[in-house]
């Protein structure tokens, strides 16, 4: 699906140079597609070395466990806030 709304964006911005980042570029099979859809297109596709890919699932688990350590817990009511603040 990703690849797929991408060469829609490409069709309409007429781009020639697609950067792919985060922790999703750390995923061999996308890699693998985006190639594809470089030599395809005729694009050139950059990505980061493998080791500059992360996503926040390790900070947020780091966050929630000193948030655990300092006696902060919540029970099922608990509802996420996607632009707070840590």
């Amino acid at each position: 699906m990703l690849v797929q709304n991408v060469k829609k964006g490409l069709e309409v911005t007429n781009l020639k140079k697609l950067a792919l980042a985060g922790g999703v570029s750390a995923n061999s099979y996308i890699r693998e597609k985006f190639l594809e859809l470089g030599k395809e297109e005729n694009i050139d596709v950059y990505f980061p070395n493998l080791n500059l890919c992360t996503d926040n699932a390790g900070m947020i688990a780091s966050s929630g466990y000193y948030e655990l350590l300092a006696g902060n817990t919540a029970d099922l009511t608990l509802n996420a806030i996607p632009n707070l603040k840590l």
